[in-house]
């Protein structure tokens, strides 16, 4: 038996979640390996079971840290509705259902719910007070519901409750027990149509039985109410998060997998992709930054001796002979200015600079400076040395920029320098510079940047089609690839296009014909034959292009493109989300439909990228613009997100916003346009004000009663700071240029 002291790698903060990939509905307790597991029964069809993936299921909201759940289903034509809710006491949980329709007399309907442990300790149940309850060390894990069970029983496994209910239905009475590995606590829609449940753990079973009762004594959890619509993106990207964070049995430890739907028995238990696994710690990070760094360890982990970080591991297999596109450092970076946690950096920089230093060693095949995909020969994964192995590299494996090149034996690459590849690595090389400037690394800084420079130089020159004005993947043979995806759009990405280029790139992004038009952006341009295909990432919408595509635009100083870009993509996103509560992993570039293609999974992880450009147009924070406001939209309020700052919210009111925290102001600005890097310490405010042709623009910061301003600054000469109560407000001249303001405070 397992120790109560030998805890899972989880914070009891969010201990209570659902964990198991393959049950939406089941609650476990990590630390105690205590579940309850929910059931439905339906008569007319005599079949018991759990709600998981193939279910008729709407995930609602998910707390990323368990805290508020929701979810509606239907089995055999019965509608319920289910709700988990526990309010700060990590050791206190709510349960609630509600029948919304009957699809069959609701006596023989059942919701039966299924206590059972890990360990194998036994459940107890005690008729007199209705509650249930578990004993393990000096823990009691105890559960008592409003309306109680018409029948208790008790059974070796869950399997074989659910055996029992398909061959002797639910009249059959021996199986009646108060103590059982898995007590089975019993009710039908007859008499709890709607019924409530409380959990409780404590140290002494008294009180976790009294905890329980005077829980049912107090108002019950109501569902989430409803939101402004930047703060529906920022809960839509949360539920993503929520619904595909469980447990990996294997490695024991929580991850953000790519979906639940997966049925991830069939990858040996766990699997993870390099870049889905990266991007979905940054999506956990706006909620949760331990949850972030659990993901990123994921990755980083998985380092080989050769040095490179590989595309897939699971269970089952092991691509080591070949990565993904490097975009884990673009990553990383944004989670250090998000968390300001330098150890994260110290535990990933020598991971990344290996990866790096890896993949320009043995991706050069030609040995031009330029690189291509390509398979090592190392490992047993799964296609080694072919290449469709040096596709999966590129994680657009089936594009058709890929049909034109040939699978160079000698040295194990394609004959295609590619243009994503190569604005990938010249990013890498980039924030891997900031990365050891930021470690006092300043050799290595400097060496990252001039890698980054002559990348930027070849792409500019060497992967440029002039007849056709776009950046193009080029053959050894000197040919341009006919076939062109929104990878031609990362030179913008990785600062690598003229001025001149990015004009001609937006003409190409523009254009109804290629890659414009109401539903955006299309693996591969519409005019590509390969299009019609409809087939991942032949013709269909990928969240990923248009996140980088979104960030390059924005890097390029192309503001209006980039949002325009984040609004299309949300009605994209809208369109299965809003009625649905779907994240297809794709969408058809033609009508916007999410699952009209069977390879399509319906609920994946990094399409929650989508809502988050959303609630970036708000407040983002990126490598290039720092912490930045959007200061332009309707009235609103968004957060709380976390930051570097805490858990910071926005509110947007008559013309001004403000940035709170813990309710707070941290600062309030009358301007149009957008704010960017912004810093904020106990003694200096800076941020960087857009350009104005009026001079009715302000500043203002809080003032403590104990605190006074020393000086403030714009574009470095003084300004003045006039000083209220418990505010210091800096008016703002106009400008044709962006206003750098700064404002320093101390102490009386």
């Amino acid at each position: 038996m397992t120790s109560i002291l030998e805890t899972p790698s989880v914070a009891v903060s969010r201990a209570w979640n659902s964990w198991a990939a393959d049950n939406y509905l089941e609650m476990i307790f990590k630390p105690l390996g205590v579940r309850v597991t929910p059931i439905v029964y339906s008569a007319a069809q005599t079949i018991a079971r759990t709600i998981g993936p193939g279910a008729d299921v709407v995930l609602g909201p998910h707390a990323t840290d368990g805290s508020h759940v929701e979810i509606a289903f239907s089995h055999a034509g019965t509608e319920l509705e289910w709700l988990w809710h526990r309010d700060g006491d990590p050791y206190a949980l709510e349960g609630r259902w509600r029948t919304k329709a009957h699809g069959e007399w609701a006596l023989r309907f059942w919701v039966i719910l299924a206590l059972s442990s890990d360990q194998g300790d036994e459940w107890s149940y005690d008729p007199v007070t209705g509650i249930a309850s578990l004993v393990h060390g000096p823990r009691t894990i105890a559960l008592k519901a409003e309306k109680a069970p018409l029948l208790v029983t008790g059974h070796e496994s869950i399997a074989a409750l659910t055996e029992e209910y398909k061959t002797r239905g639910y009249w059959y009475l021996d199986s009646r027990a108060e103590t059982a590995p898995v007590l089975a606590l019993r009710f039908n829609l007859e008499e709890a149509a709607e019924n409530r449940f409380s959990i409780a753990i404590a140290d002494r079973p008294d009180i976790a039985r009294s905890r329980v009762v005077a829980a049912l004594e107090t108002p019950a959890a109501e569902p989430e109410s409803p939101a402004e619509p930047t703060q529906q993106a920022l809960r839509a990207v949360r539920d993503i998060v929520g619904w595909n964070t469980v447990w990996d049995s294997v490695n024991h430890r929580p991850y953000t997998t790519c979906s639940r739907n997966w049925d991830l028995k069939k990858f040996g238990g766990f699997g993870f992709w390099l870049n889905d696994t990266a991007i979905n710690a940054l999506l956990a990070s706006l909620f949760d930054p331990e949850q972030a760094r659990e993901n990123l360890a994921v990755v980083l982990f998985g380092q080989t001796p050769e040095g490179n970080l590989p595309c897939l591991i699971t269970g089952n297999d092991a691509w080591v002979d070949r990565t993904q596109a490097p975009l884990v450092a673009f990553i990383t970076w944004q989670l250090y200015l998000r968390t300001g946690a330098l150890s994260l950096l110290e535990e990933s920089y020598p991971v990344l600079a290996a990866n790096n230093d890896w993949l320009r060693r043995v991706r050069d095949g030609n040995d031009n400076g330029l690189l291509e995909y390509g398979s090592s020969p190392v490992g047993r994964g799964l296609y080694v040395g072919t290449k469709l192995a040096a596709k999966d590299e590129s994680f657009m494996d089936n594009s058709p920029m890929h049909d034109e090149a040939r699978w160079h034996e000698a040295s194990r690459t394609l004959d295609s320098e590619d243009v994503g590849l190569n604005c990938f690595a010249a990013l890498d090389c980039e924030m891997l510079g900031r990365m050891a400037e930021a470690l006092g690394q300043t050799e290595a800084a400097a060496s990252h940047r001039r890698d980054a420079d002559r990348l930027r130089n070849l792409i500019r020159t060497e992967l440029w089609d002039d007849r056709r004005k776009i950046f193009a993947n080029r053959l050894w043979s000197g040919k341009f690839v006919e076939s062109l995806t929104p990878t031609s759009f990362l030179p913008m990405l990785a600062a690598a296009a003229s001025k001149e280029q990015i004009a001609h790139l937006l003409t190409h992004l523009e254009n109804p014909r290629t890659f414009g038009g109401d539903w955006v952006i299309p693996s591969v341009a519409k005019d590509d034959p390969a299009a019609k295909d409809n087939v991942y990432w032949r013709g269909r919408i990928w969240p990923i292009l248009c996140w980088l595509t979104w960030h390059g635009l924005k890097r390029a100083g192309e503001v209006a493109a980039a949002g325009r870009l984040a609004s299309k993509t949300r009605q994209l996103f809208e369109t299965s989300w809003q009625s649905l509560r779907l994240a297809p992993e794709n969408y058809n570039a033609l009508t916007g439909e999410g699952l009209d293609q069977l390879d399509t999974d319906p609920f994946y992880s990094w399409t929650a990228l989508l809502p988050l450009m959303t609630v970036s147009e708000t407040l983002d924070i990126s490598p290039f613009d720092g912490l930045s406001l959007g200061l332009d939209g309707a009235d609103e309020t968004l957060g709380p997100i976390a930051t570097a700052l805490g858990r910071v919210t926005v509110e947007r009111r008559n013309g001004t916003t403000s940035l709170l925290r813990h309710g707070r102001p941290l600062l309030i600005v009358k301007a149009r346009g957008r704010l960017t890097h912004l810093s904020v310490t106990p003694e200096t405010i800076m941020a960087t004000l857009p350009p104005a042709d009026r001079a009715s623009d302000w500043l203002k910061v809080p003032l403590a009663a104990d605190e006074r301003i020393v000086a403030a600054f714009v574009d470095g000469a003084p300004a003045e700071a006039v000083a209220s109560k418990d505010m210091a407000a800096v008016n703002l001249a106009a400008s044709s240029t962006p206003r750098r303001v700064t404002i320093l405070r101390s102490r009386i």
